[in-house]
């Protein structure tokens, strides 16, 4: 496998979901392609001090999803036309990361306005220091008490 896969054990994100968006994500991203071989179960949980029930886990997920398939003998491979995101959208995605970059944002600037329109909010604005905080609009669903 050409990509590296890691954990953080002290996310909020479960273990198994961290290694299935991140095999996803390089697949979207092109480092991984049909027919590249994943790691055994046991060889990946052993290298990110996991249970192999965890990494086993992600796997079904993968392959549920059509990311992946177990073939006897050749093991798990990236499958044929895997279901990632499309290449319009993988262009849109670089060309938006092109965009954030000359206007001199940071990575968390950046995320703070996909977060926002993955959400449907329009006014979500990154803030100038980077914390990657925002400022988010009134709930127009509160009554007023004026």
């Amino acid at each position: 496998m050409s990509a590296e896969l890691e954990v953080d054990l002290t996310s909020g994100v479960p273990a198994f979901e961290q290694i299935r968006a991140q095999v996803v994500a390089h697949v979207a991203a092109g480092r991984l392609v049909a027919g590249d071989r994943l790691p055994t179960i046991r060889a990946l949980a052993t290298d990110l001090g996991l249970a192999a029930g965890t990494v086993a886990r992600a796997f079904r997920e993968l392959e549920a999803e059509g990311v992946v398939e177990t073939r006897r003998r050749a093991g798990t491979v990236i499958a044929d036309g895997a279901s990632v995101p499309t290449d319009i959208a993988r262009r849109a995605a670089e060309t938006y990361v092109s965009a954030v970059r000359a206007a001199g944002l940071t990575d968390d600037e950046a995320l703070v306005l996909v977060h926002g329109a993955l959400l449907g909010r329009q006014s979500v604005t990154p803030t100038s220091t980077g914390s990657g905080s925002s400022s988010t609009p009134k709930d127009d669903r509160t009554p007023s008490r004026t």
